[in-house]
């Protein structure tokens, strides 16, 4: 295809009609160009003349970005699911199947390092929120006859039991990452999510990505569903297995390149 193309992962090659069910952004079909042994998955953008400045323009709103980062994602698992494949960033376009070859042939070596690395592994997420906001008692305190003295020491009670319900919890999450990290091959710190995301009363403590031998996936699993029964005051929320977003290293992705334009995965 000449038209403007939008790349979705890197694979080694599959059966290209095991996708036929499978649509990409706004319903496209999906197909593969291939060079060697790696192929790009990717579907044609129905709108001629699409650059990365207009589907940014377009991902501008929450209704627009949920859905090509849904189809983005179907795409990527569907592949997953039939292949080693190195997940690329949200909008990542070329100019042309051409443009794809050129990406692959250029980064081939990277690819096949990234390819072999993530083969047989999966990405599971792992979210611990802790009672930080909730954790000042009701207790007021003695009072004395100064009511801006009370209120200022009320004030320095709740933040002492603020700081210490926090560290509490960053220990707690701390011991909790270490021994999943036992069963992962890699792991990886994200930010921690925004208060209005976290369940009422409590902060995200810990938000993490580790990669895990699959045949481990369902041991990792139940690691963490123990160490939060043991952990009270803690949620442990486990995501996954998914295509393994995580740990796909910069260099695997594809360069710019001539009529290249290289979108960021959000």
């Amino acid at each position: 295809m000449t038209g403007t193309v939008y790349t979705y992962a890197v694979a080694r090659p599959f059966d290209p009609a095991s996708l036929a069910g499978v649509r990409g952004i706004d319903g496209a079909r999906i197909h593969l160009v291939r060079y060697r042994d790696v192929v790009a998955v990717l579907s044609a953008l129905p709108t001629p003349g699409v650059d990365e400045a207009a589907l940014r323009a377009r991902l501008e709103t929450l209704e627009e970005l949920e859905a090509v980062a849904r189809a983005h994602h179907a795409v990527v698992e569907a592949v997953a699911a039939r292949s080693v494949a190195l997940p690329l960033r949200l909008a990542t376009l070329h100019r042309g199947d051409a443009r794809v070859a050129d990406a692959l042939r250029q980064g081939y070596e990277g690819f096949c390092a990234g390819l072999d690395r993530l083969a047989g592994r999966v990405e599971l997420g792992v979210k611990i929120h802790g009672g930080v906001r909730d954790a000042c008692t009701a207790d007021p305190g003695p009072s004395t006859s100064s009511p801006g003295r009370d209120y200022l020491r009320r004030l320095h009670r709740q933040r002492r039991q603020r700081e210490g319900a926090r560290e509490r919890a960053g220990a707690a999450a701390r011991e909790i990452d270490a021994a999943l990290a036992e069963l992962a091959i890699d792991r990886r710190h994200h930010r921690p999510q925004a208060p209005p995301l976290c369940p009422a009363g409590r902060e995200n403590v810990l938000n993490a990505a580790y990669l895990v031998e699959r045949r481990r996936g369902e041991e990792f699993i139940e690691r963490a569903r123990a160490l939060a029964a043991h952990t009270p005051g803690m949620e442990v929320e486990v995501t996954g297995p998914w295509a393994p977003y995580s740990f796909v290293d910069t260099p695997s992705a594809p360069s710019p390149a001539a009529g290249h334009e290289d979108g960021r995965h959000t």
